[in-house]
């Protein structure tokens, strides 16, 4: 079982894939943002540059009236922290993942939202390196959802219509980023 204490001078912060500034509503919603399987090894450039800028963007999008059905997630085994390279820490007990993924479906706020999707909803996926030395601009890392699935294995949008779901996930997202 992972602890906090796990991460300590391993040279990787504690990454959040749900972010807890996402989750204030209440406490015990901000609370379950610390449980460890909310948490993955990450490179403190990646966490704390390029992940939280994506994170602050898609909170101005919400800002703007919008609401993001976000999934995210880490693949593959290997990354550089502060220390150098690893592939795990606390004693080969915790994966270090190679990169950190995120894909967000934007929609203006409203209802019946899977009704409300068609091919021109914005969708962004970013698949970002665990290493040191990223660049802070996301929009280096945007992807197709094709390719988030292809590296995860999973399914992301098989409750849209496969007309529209084939588009969305086949796009690299070109849209604002500030």
């Amino acid at each position: 079982r992972a602890t906090s204490g796990d991460y300590t001078n391993s040279g990787f912060d504690r990454g959040h894939l749900c972010p807890s500034a996402d989750r204030t509503g209440t406490s015990n919603s901000n609370e379950n943002t610390f449980y460890m399987t909310n948490i993955a090894p990450q490179a403190p450039d990646n966490n704390q540059r390029t992940w939280a800028n994506f994170e602050n963007y898609l909170r101005s999008v919400v800002s703007d009236g919008n609401e993001i059905h976000i999934v995210s997630g880490v693949a593959g085994s290997g990354g550089t922290g502060r220390n150098g390279f690893a592939s795990t820490i606390d004693n080969g007990n915790i994966t270090v993942p190679d990169s950190f993924w995120k894909v967000a479906l934007i929609l203006p706020n409203g209802t019946n939202d899977i009704n409300r999707v068609t091919t021109s909803t914005r969708v962004i996926a970013i698949n970002v390196p665990n290493d040191q030395g990223v660049s802070s601009d996301w929009t280096q890392y945007r992807t197709t959802v094709n390719a988030i699935e292809s590296l995860t294995g999973y399914d992301l949008f098989e409750n849209i219509p496969n007309t529209i779901e084939s588009v969305l996930e086949s796009n690299v997202d070109n849209g604002p980023s500030s």
